[in-house]
């Protein structure tokens, strides 16, 4: 029996559902969820293996126009997700009409490997709406396959799965088989509270964030972890406290039970604010967040 294995990258704009679609195909909660867009800032393997494949799924930030340095390192993630990409993955919603970037674009349409454009969201569309749209996307790229899905939904997910495995090349699996993903416990632990923070906070303050996971102890029946939420101005971390500070107290408790469940194990979280001046500008600071990764 012939072993297939590759690299399957998922594109498109912001809040096109492509986190959803890649915890979908690879059945865990790898990718952060929310309805803010640019939740994704780094690239993200998920791992699916079976008897003769092996599928690593790429989860990229959406296409965005940078407009600063940690947006600039966003984007160089997707221009690596076309490198060593075998099949690529393109998503739209049913209302969209082209990327943010037009050479993203072209690179799609000269991709010499197999592409599979994927419309989203139709479950909030007509029946109409989406004929024309598969129509449109047929036309606009021509050499794409154009499927029409529900992540959210979980509509249409198998048969895209099941043409994914039939295009993917002819090689041995890249990754141990029991492997999940190629990301640290920590690098989870520090996803987990950044989403709490996009759930729970308005405006500026979710995209002023990061997290750094300082203490990451397993024992037989805890997992201990000790974690700091940096943010840019001092105002910023007097919002992330809050009043008594009760928001900081529910990010924690949220981000928690999440953990729990990731890990399958009791977990205790100690949550700290300090200030990081300008972070998001900054290229040292950046590298130490696992961006500016040329």
């Amino acid at each position: 029996m012939e072993h297939k294995a590759g690299y399957v990258n998922i594109i498109g704009n912001p809040n096109v559902g492509k986190s959803t679609l890649m915890n979908q195909l690879v059945g865990e909660k790898l990718s952060i969820i929310t309805s803010k867009a640019q939740t994704t800032r780094h690239r993200i393997l998920g791992i699916v293996n079976g008897d003769d494949f092996q599928i690593i799924f790429s989860d990229t930030p959406g296409i965005i126009k940078p407009a600063y340095e940690l947006q600039s390192s966003m984007m160089d993630f997707v221009k690596s997700a076309f490198d060593d990409a075998d099949l690529l993955i393109y998503m739209v919603e049913v209302g969209e009409t082209e990327l943010k970037d037009e050479s993203f674009f072209k690179r799609i349409t000269n991709a010499t490997i197999p592409v599979l454009l994927l419309i989203n969201k139709i479950d909030l569309s007509t029946q109409e709406e989406v004929e024309a749209k598969v129509e449109y996307w047929k036309e606009k790229v021509p050499n794409a396959e154009v499927l029409v899905i529900s992540a959210l939904e979980s509509f249409n997910i198998e048969p895209v799965f099941n043409q994914i495995v039939a295009k993917l090349p002819i090689a041995p699996a890249y990754y141990p088989k029991d492997q999940l993903t190629d990301k640290p416990e920590r690098f989870f632990v520090n996803e987990i509270i950044r989403e709490k923070i996009l759930l729970g906070y308005k405006k500026e303050i979710p995209y002023a964030v990061e997290i750094e996971t300082e203490e990451f102890f397993e024992e037989e029946n805890i997992i201990r972890i000790r974690s700091i939420i940096m943010v840019e101005r001092e105002t910023q971390k007097g919002i992330i406290i809050g009043h008594k500070g009760a928001p900081l107290k529910r990010v924690g408790t949220l981000a928690r039970k999440d953990l729990e469940k990731f890990f399958d194990k009791k977990v205790f979280l100690e949550l700290y604010v300090k200030v990081n001046k300008n972070w998001r500008s900054n290229s040292k600071q950046l590298k130490r967040f696992g961006y500016n990764n040329k």
